[in-house]
């Protein structure tokens, strides 16, 4: 079965399926994030624990977020090999949602958590792309 992106060329392709991974991700990411704001009773934004909150959102849409990449962007098999280029990969973006966080809660902190959420995720995925984009040339 052909999925609608492989009728686009590859340049196309590659980018339609990293925003398509990546926006699945995003959803995952701030759904496990505002279970866990839920959980710890939801802390003040920029206290310590909204930060952990954030970071499990992140730990936990890893797990899906690597096989959707290699099944979906990659069509490659998984393996501890592309485990540890993705978790390679994935620590750029971490340090950039956790870096952009304080940054998104002090410009607009009356903003709802999840909207927050989106838009860190978005910023640094963004950047991220590019990044990759220069750093892995062929």
């Amino acid at each position: 079965m052909k999925l609608p992106s492989s009728y686009l060329p590859e340049k196309v392709r590659s980018a339609v399926r990293y925003m398509v991974v990546g926006f699945t991700g995003s959803v995952v990411q701030t759904w496990f994030f505002m279970a866990a704001l839920y959980l710890f009773g939801e802390p003040e934004k920029g206290q310590p624990l909204y930060y952990v909150a954030f970071g499990i959102g992140i730990a936990l849409e890893m797990i899906p977020n690597f096989f959707f990449t290699n099944w979906y962007t990659f069509g490659t098999q998984t393996s501890w090999r592309n485990a540890g280029v993705f978790l390679a990969g994935r620590v750029i973006n971490v340090i950039l949602q956790f870096a952009c966080l304080p940054l998104m809660i002090a410009w607009q902190p009356t903003w709802r958590d999840d909207v927050i959420s989106f838009i860190v995720i978005f910023v640094a995925g963004c950047v991220n792309y590019f990044l990759c984009l220069i750093f892995f040339k062929k």
